[in-house]
């Protein structure tokens, strides 16, 4: 599959704007604020009606220790000078995970969290090519930080599709989930994986706002998909690095995959994305059947995803 050796090269469209980071710091403390109550920590309620979902400003910024005027400022906002220290109390008063307090850092503080350009091409080097190819029985591939599918091996293709057949701005998993019918059917729990892959990317926003090409995509989405559109506006972000999925391939049926994802230790903006079968199962034969069929399984599987 000599085209997949190649950096991605995702156009730019020129009109994309980046990501709004104080807009993006308000929404998510707004989202994250209402979805607790009260009662969820300890607080005590005063009076059934309340004007605004979940806690009011003041209830949060006792919890955090901080005044009301300054919450508000940093909710409306305004990151510049805050402290880790007042992040750390929000995130605790707000009982963020670990992926929700990086992200609320990110965009608080940016200077601070400050990695490689955020509008280079990520390329894979010829030994972690050569390690997807000595997976002879396990779907694997490798992904990059606006999901482009990188680099993958035969049987990934043989599961998947083959990404080959695709246009290279194309290979995206974002793309494909939302804007592929075939995709839709190809994930017994598509609503869980759009969730996974929407929340991805709003944690990347957060890392790289001023990234060109992932500010494009996220407009492409939004103009393209209602369901993206909805899930966007949770403001939900998190890093899944295993899990079990559910597809219903066209040739072999239903299959149940356990999922792992591993970054190289040299470029932690790529992932090594590998998918397994319980030992002894009819997932496990069936990935053995793909296995034997090789690209004939892959002509014929891209074949019916294309139908």
């Amino acid at each position: 599959m000599d085209e997949q050796l190649d950096p991605v090269q995702t156009p730019v469209v020129q009109t994309a704007q980046a990501l709004d980071r104080r807009a993006e710091l308000s929404e998510f403390l707004r989202t994250r604020r209402a979805r607790l109550q009260p009662e969820d920590v300890g607080l005590p309620v005063f009076g059934r009606h309340r004007r605004v979902p979940g806690l009011r400003r003041e209830e949060l910024a006792q919890l955090a220790g901080v005044s009301v005027a300054y919450y508000t400022r940093l909710e409306q906002g305004n990151g510049r000078n805050v402290s880790a220290e007042v992040l750390d109390a929000i995130a605790r008063a707000l009982r963020l995970t670990d992926a929700e307090h990086a992200h609320l850092t990110h965009l608080a503080k940016p200077k601070a969290h400050k990695k490689k350009p955020s509008a280079r091409s990520q390329h894979v080097r010829a030994s972690l090519r050569q390690l997807l190819d000595s997976f002879d029985s396990v779907p694997a591939y490798l992904v990059g930080r606006r999901g482009e599918v990188l680099a993958w091996n035969t049987m990934a293709a043989a599961v998947f599709g083959d990404w080959g057949q695709l246009p290279q701005q194309e290979r995206n998993w974002a793309r494909m989930i939302f804007l592929r019918p075939d995709y839709h059917d190809l994930f017994l729990d598509w609503e869980q994986k759009a969730i996974d892959i929407v929340c991805q990317l709003r944690y990347e926003a957060g890392c790289h706002p001023d990234d060109p090409r992932l500010s494009a995509l996220v407009g492409e989405l939004s103009v393209k998909s209602e369901e993206f559109r909805r899930l966007w506006a949770t403001h939900d972000v998190k890093e899944k690095s295993h899990g079990l999925k559910h597809l219903r391939h066209p040739l072999v049926g239903d299959l149940a995959l356990q999922f792992e994802s591993f970054r190289p230790p040299d470029d932690s903006e790529m992932a090594l994305v590998t998918y397994h079968a319980e030992p002894g199962s009819a997932s496990a034969e069936a990935l053995r059947l793909l296995a034997s069929w090789g690209a004939d399984a892959i002509r014929a599987g891209s074949t019916a995803h294309r139908s």
